[in-house]
């Protein structure tokens, strides 16, 4: 990885801190990005790199991050769309959007696009991101994008997670040809990682092995490593890989290529950017 930059997505602690500790020990220079200024410093400290803060919960938050790596980088090798939530109270934030749908989604959508064109120029780059085996659970609506109608925060989480799924499998279309390759993946059940602060539930079925064998934090982070350094990223684009196996179990809707360009249409529209 020397001579590649590396952009992680909540990097502050849990799974994203681990890969960025790995790939920086692989040569890559790493862009640390997190909500908490504090550990996000702590975490680019020991890996040598440039601490970031955002908070996906504000919007100017993600446009002022795309500005300063654009401003640092002129290139981006990988882009780890990687910071999430897990929240079992709707919340909406001050952009009037539900909270998951936003931090989960809406915001890591906006990132990838305002550093599109420095993705697709710079030569060969990867965008991938952390969705998760809940997207099984759930459903898009195109006419109900954050999840409104849908009482069960864990639904409305899993549904976040199928959009990721969905942005990936239309990234990898739009940008075909351009060098650039998008995948997703499913990490694995972490207990005690940052995305479950708000979520106990998570934590305790996780503890009694409810949700599978738990994984450590480095198992956590291998599949975000693993594709990031991967030798033939295009045979893996816009595929969804369970921890480390590709191919690995989605919602029937994931594979709807009419529903992903749909629902990138409308969330282009959402956020008024111009579709490319």
């Amino acid at each position: 990885m020397a001579g590649r930059t590396v952009v992680i997505t909540g990097a502050s602690t849990g799974l994203g801190a681990e890969a960025a500790r790995r790939l920086a020990q692989l040569g890559a220079t790493v862009a640390v990005v997190g909500r908490s200024p504090e550990k996000t410093a702590a975490v680019a400290r020991e890996v040598g790199a440039e601490p970031l803060v955002a908070d996906f919960a504000r919007l100017t938050d993600v446009r002022a991050l795309a500005d300063a790596l654009l401003d640092r980088y002129p290139r981006i090798d990988v882009l780890a769309n990687n910071a999430g939530v897990v929240l079992t109270r709707r919340s909406r934030t001050e952009d009037g959007h539900d909270t998951m749908f936003q931090v989960n989604y809406l915001a890591p959508f906006l990132l990838t696009n305002l550093l599109l064109d420095r993705l697709t120029t710079a030569g060969p780059a990867r965008v991938i991101s952390t969705s998760s085996k809940a997207n099984r659970s759930a459903r898009v609506d195109l006419d109900d994008l954050d999840g409104a109608r849908t009482r069960s925060e864990m639904l409305r989480y899993g549904m976040t997670k199928l959009q990721n799924i969905l942005f990936t499998r239309e990234l990898a279309r739009r940008t075909q040809g351009t060098g650039l390759t998008a995948t997703a993946f499913h990490p694995g059940v972490v207990p005690g990682t940052e995305i479950n602060r708000d979520s106990p539930l998570i934590g305790a079925l996780s503890r009694y092995r409810l949700l599978g064998r738990p994984a450590t934090v480095a198992e956590g982070a291998a599949p975000l490593v693993h594709l990031a350094t991967m030798a033939e990223p295009e045979t893996a684009n816009g595929d969804y890989y369970h921890c480390l196996k590709p191919n690995g179990p989605v919602h029937p809707q994931a594979k709807d290529d009419q529903l992903a360009a749909g629902l990138w249409d409308r969330t282009a529209e959402l956020l008024g950017l111009r579709a490319p």
